[in-house]
């Protein structure tokens, strides 16, 4: 290993995607030397490569086919006659080329070094990098950011492996539609896919381990999604223990436990969608002293990590895998590594992303602002709900989109707006309402003060609103 003339740096980030971007980019504006290490093969991250940005592309196509074999229920008549699933791969592959050039120039504007290789730690300052164009250099580092994201979890099942089943990798470059799809798993990446290979005329089966899908927010919300699966012809086997993997008739064999009884499952493709893992294989973490929690990069709210001139962002640390919390961290890391190099240890700022905000881009969408009931009753908040179902809603019941609901959680006593959930139509944008609402310290009175247009879907939020505030005013 050599060290080359020039390879100190203040700020060192380890990966390119969005919150290694953020950090690196947020540093060399603050004036500290910084450096990118990224050994992927391309650059962009997973969210322009391989996660939000093509997903989403390929998903509008699904939702694009549904409406057009829903056609008749408008009145209209209109031939869905097949899938191209080579042209949809293909214009995924142009919205990403085009997205990760972006990236790619931003990556080489000059503002920081770009050094493509793999980094790894020698010590808590020293990180040596095996060069994609050959040989190996030393970087040294005053501070560093670890954001090398994740990777797809494979789970110890039999004939569980990248050679039997697909990752949403695979079903981002499908050139045929299989017939049947099993997707293993309940998550956003789970549902999302189950949605797309419907909507695309696929026979779909979903096999979670859970009582629920989405089982890490309240049940009702999984429940939902999970009524609107089957009646859109989608199975959803819950409370369930994989077994085994193996050929089967139609290509694959998926055996499983359900209630106590086996459960056996023919699919053309397997789609694993078990969730992922952080990237942390080959860092080299035990030589810099930077300890794990629970398989992710151990940090708290200033993004320091249990060395304190080294701070992680994004999804190495495992808590929270979405983009936009991914640069906020990233952005904060930087700018506590600045203070930190200035001798104001003791004034780092606090990187905690309020209100929460998730969504899943399935059909109905899912979406959630601050607290569920879920989190609001482990909190130990004490706290009031209110509902309203699409399917006694104006604009929903025209654009013949009736599933789910939306809730509203206030506090019992002052009525101060704790959260919001929307299970329905554009529920990734309806959110967003609730969001300011909270960003605000709106009331639930407050909210329902609010002008709404007639009619639109954004008007549902005053029903549960109404009925807060008539609550609190009884109260």
């Amino acid at each position: 290993m050599r060290w080359l003339w020039g390879m100190d740096y203040d700020f060192v980030v380890l990966g390119g995607g969005s919150a290694g971007y953020a950090g690196a980019r947020t540093a060399a504006a603050l004036g500290l030397r910084t450096a990118v290490i990224d050994g992927s093969e391309e650059l962009g991250g997973l969210c322009i490569l391989r996660g939000c940005m093509p997903s989403k592309t390929v998903l509008e196509s699904g939702n694009r086919y549904r409406s057009a074999r829903r056609a008749s229920e408008f009145g209209l008549r209109v031939e869905a006659s097949g899938v191209d699933m080579g042209a949809i791969r293909e214009r995924k592959r142009r919205m990403v080329g085009e997205f990760a050039a972006y990236r790619r120039s931003q990556l080489e504007s000059g503002r920081f070094e770009l050094i493509r290789g793999y980094g790894t730690f020698l010590d808590p300052h020293r990180i040596g990098v095996r060069l994609w164009a050959g040989g190996e250099c030393e970087v040294r580092a005053r501070t560093v950011l670890i954001a090398t994201g994740s990777v797809v979890q494979w789970p110890s099942v039999p004939g569980l492996d990248p050679t039997t089943c697909w990752t949403s990798d695979d079903a981002l470059e499908a050139d045929h539609l299989p017939g049947s799809v099993a997707v293993l798993g309940g998550g956003a990446v789970a549902l999302e896919f189950a949605h797309y290979f419907e909507a695309l005329g696929s026979r779909v089966t979903v096999i979670q381990r859970s009582g629920h899908p989405l089982s890490d927010l309240d049940p009702r919300i999984g429940g939902a999604v999970r009524e609107a699966f089957v009646k859109r012809g989608i199975a959803v086997h819950c409370g369930t223990r994989l077994v085994r993997i193996e050929a089967g008739a139609e290509g694959k064999r998926v055996v499983f436990e359900e209630g106590g009884a086996e459960g056996v499952l023919e699919a053309e493709v397997v789609l694993q969608a078990l969730g992922r893992e952080p990237a942390v294989r080959g860092l080299g973490l035990e030589a810099a002293g930077v300890a794990l929690d629970r398989g992710g990069v151990a940090c708290g709210p200033t993004r320091q990590t249990s060395m304190p001139h080294i701070f992680a962002a994004g999804d190495v640390c495992g808590a929270e895998e979405i983009v936009h919390v991914a640069v906020l961290h990233g952005e904060s890391a930087a700018r506590n590594a600045r203070r930190l190099l200035a001798g104001n240890g003791e004034g780092l700022e606090s990187a905690e992303v309020r209100p929460r905000l998730f969504a899943v881009f399935s059909d109905p969408e899912v979406a959630v602002a601050g607290l569920d009931a879920r989190a609001a009753t482990a909190a130990g908040v004490d706290f009031v709900e209110a509902s309203y179902p699409f399917d006694d809603h104006g604009k929903s019941l025209v654009m013949a989109e009736g599933e789910g609901y939306v809730q509203l959680l206030a506090e019992r006593c002052g009525g101060r707006l704790l959260g919001g959930v929307a299970v329905g139509p554009h529920a990734s944008e309806l959110i967003h309402e609730v969001v300011v609402a909270l960003r605000a310290g709106m009331t639930a009175a407050g909210l329902a003060g609010v002008p709404h247009y007639h009619p639109t879907l954004s008007e549902i939020w005053t029903y549960p609103a109404e009925e807060l505030a008539e609550s609190e005013a009884a109260h």
